[in-house]
């Protein structure tokens, strides 16, 4: 009897998960971009996805942190803190974050609402079972926010409202330090990397400074 042959192991074969995605760092927003997604949630009354947008905008934070954020951690004497800070469930280092005008009175009005009658939670999910509203479920809401807008899907995240603000920041300061302590990263290289900043515009920055 002949030995059967050794024979190579066959794969089903997948579509690779990124075909047809962009994959990589997400575009954050234009300013254009911000105020014309504000514009139609105000017009739709969307309280809640407003408030939310403004506030992933101001706070600069992960995902993850801004859809665990608790009512204590922002509100006080019953009104919107100013300035606010949290722990980084990343990092577990504290972030501290500005809250502007506009976005105060965008969670206060939120507050309003009959959804949020005790809850510990600002952003409480829609079912017993979940206290707050899942990464899952706000990378969805970002995606509606930007395809509202006309915008490429795959191209944006959460991401980008984390980079939106900063990435303004160093554009018209040049901050470096800045936009480290407001990520809340504990490494430059990471800031550096977030940003994509490159060699020229480190040179452009060097170029303006004179001494």
């Amino acid at each position: 009897m002949e030995p059967t042959p050794n024979l190579p192991a066959i794969r089903a074969l997948r579509p690779a998960w990124n075909k047809g995605r962009l994959v990589g760092q997400k575009r954050p927003l234009k300013p254009k971009h911000v105020w014309a997604i504000r514009v139609r949630l105000e017009l739709a009354e969307n309280y809640r996805d407003l408030a939310l947008f403004n506030l992933a905008i101001d706070s600069k934070l992960r995902g993850c942190d801004l859809v665990s954020l608790k009512v204590a951690d922002i509100y006080a004497s019953g009104h919107v803190k100013e300035r606010a800070s949290i722990l980084q469930s990343k990092t577990q280092k504290p972030v501290r974050f500005e809250i502007t005008e506009g976005t105060r009175a965008s969670v206060e009005r939120w507050m309003e609402e009959p959804l949020m009658v005790g809850s510990e939670y600002l952003w409480p999910g829609r079912f017993h079972e979940r206290l707050h509203i899942s990464t899952r479920q706000y990378a969805r809401i970002v995606r509606d926010w930007v395809t509202s807008i006309g915008l490429e899907a795959t191209a944006y995240g959460t991401h980008s409202m984390r980079r939106t603000k900063v990435t303004q920041i160093y554009k018209k300061t040049g901050n470096l330090r800045a936009v480290q302590l407001l990520l809340g990263h504990t490494k430059m290289d990471s800031t550096v990397r977030y940003l994509g900043v490159e060699l020229e515009d480190a040179l452009a920055i060097a170029e303006s400074i004179e001494i």
